[in-house]
This record gives C-alpha cells, structure tokens and sequence, in this order.
C-alpha cells in the first residue's frame, strides 16, 4: 500500500524485487535504465510505445502570437518541441472499469 497519490520509482523497483525476486539494487537499475533508454529516444526525437500502455508523441508547434490574460497584449510564442502522452484503448478500459 503506497502512502501517496504518485507513483515513484522507488515503488516500481520494490514491485519487480517482489515479483521477480531480483535484488533491490537490481530491481532499481532496471528502472533506471529502462527510463534511460526512453529518455534517450525521446532527445533524439523518437516517439515511445509501450503496447498496452501508450504512446509517448513529439511534436513541433510553430510560432504563434498569445495574449496575457491579465493585460490583454499580445506576445509572441517561440516555436518548440513540445512532447505529449496518448494512452492507449487498454489501459483507457482499465482506468475506467
């Protein structure tokens, strides 16, 4: 029983030395490379899929003109790479019941 809200990756570690039976410090450096790895792809500009999961997009908006809400001007928005999740229909089913 987890006693926040948020899972960490501390808990996901525990989770495999559970189920796995590898060591804690083993279990930990599988997540952190697995996250690694991800991590990597997503600098080089590859999209993540985890079947069953979902699907970790890059995508690139171009400038674009915003305004503050407070005042009303408007200001330029700079072009960037922007990096968004898009769950799959399983795990979509599974959080809804």
């Amino acid at each position: 029983m987890r006693s926040t809200d948020t899972l960490t990756r501390a808990e996901i570690a525990e989770a495999i030395h559970r189920k796995l039976g590898l060591s804690r410090s083993e279990s930990l450096a599988m997540v952190e490379t697995i996250l690694q790895h991800m991590s990597d792809a997503l600098a080089e500009g590859e999209n993540v899929k985890i079947s069953g999961f979902g699907t970790f997009l890059l995508r690139d908006k171009g400038e674009r003109i915003g305004r503050n809400p407070k005042t009303g001007v408007e200001v330029p928005i700079t072009p960037r790479r922007v990096m968004t999740f898009r769950a799959s229909q399983m795990l979509k089913d599974r959080i809804t019941g």
